[in-house]
């Protein structure tokens, strides 16, 4: 099991790091939406710092590849890469959704999660999870809607609890009967809980070159860095 790891996320507006070593965790999260690329790197020194360790000590980085903001996704997903070449480390990918609804587990102890991001556009980003021994387990695959009442028609959401900013502005249209338990606290996905998520085991670990954005909008391309 990888133990001792360092996650980043800017797929939304929060730009957050977590260092997990040695048994102790190191955060840092502010909401940034315009300022993920001058905040992330510090951002990261600083927990290291913090932790008086090296990045090639880690046994490997954890990073948030969307769904959520394109620039934030590319910001977060390249300086991963980065620091993936720069110290040979093993990168595991994680889904800003995943991460909501681990939030939600952690905070309420939530059974199951409705997991929405805005996409903009009057769209939702949108995913299922239930939770396992309190990890967050998908019950589906993340995807991209219109928010409509009919949208979780095919799905008992009885006790699920809800996640991310697509409630927002959703809310009416997604649960017109209020059945859902709304959690205005887990609005924006944190790097701890992907440190979580990474470090139970079911995540698969890729090579710098190969890491790649989950954007579920088909029509949006990811381009390589260069050289690459």
């Amino acid at each position: 099991m990888m133990t001792n790891l360092l996650a980043v996320d800017t797929s939304t507006e929060n730009c957050s790091v977590a260092l997990q070593w040695q048994g102790t965790f190191f955060s840092e999260a502010i909401e940034s939406p315009r300022e993920h690329s001058q905040r992330l790197l510090p951002f990261v020194e600083g927990v290291l710092q913090q932790g008086n360790v090296a990045l090639n000590q880690l046994d490997g980085l954890v990073v948030g590849v969307g769904p959520g903001s394109f620039t934030g996704v590319r910001i977060g997903v390249s300086m991963a890469q980065g620091l993936a070449f720069s110290s040979e480390l093993p990168v595991f990918p994680v889904s800003s959704l995943q991460a909501l609804a681990q939030q939600t587990i952690r905070k309420h102890k939530a059974e199951a999660v409705v997991a929405c991001i805005d996409a903009r556009m009057g769209e939702i980003y949108y995913a299922l999870y239930r939770s396992s021994n309190g990890i967050a387990e998908p019950l589906t695959d993340p995807a991209v809607a219109q928010p409509s009442v009919k949208l979780f028609s095919r799905h008992n959401l009885e006790g699920f609890h809800t996640a991310g900013t697509g409630w927002d502005n959703y809310s009416n249209v997604l649960d017109p009967e209020n059945k859902l338990k709304q959690n205005a606290d887990c609005r924006l996905p944190l790097a701890e809980d992907m440190l979580t998520i990474a470090a139970h085991g079911d995540i698969s670990a890729v090579d710098a070159e190969s890491l790649e954005p989950l954007y579920v909008r088909n029509e949006v391309t990811w381009k390589k860095l260069p050289g690459r």
